[in-house]
């Protein structure tokens, strides 16, 4: 859906779907391979307190990330 938008709205996109015993790793290495300049990924999406903060996986990826990270909630 999002790379059906992205081409409608005429913006490069392309995703990528990563399984791993260490999810944000996975995710950094392979944003580096494949030279991307930008992350998005969704926050665990709680609602309330615990709503406001972030999976661990997503603090993870911006603690380490060199490229700007996009977090939706």
């Amino acid at each position: 859906m999002i790379e059906r938008a992205a081409k409608t709205a005429g913006v490069p996109c392309e995703t990528v779907s990563v399984t791993d015993d260490f999810p944000a790793d996975a995710i950094l290495s392979l944003a580096k391979r494949r030279k991307c300049d930008l992350i998005f990924m969704a926050s665990h999406g709680r609602r309330g307190l615990s709503g406001l903060l972030l999976g661990s996986e997503t603090q993870k990826v911006l603690t380490h990330a060199r490229i700007p990270v996009l977090v939706h909630r």
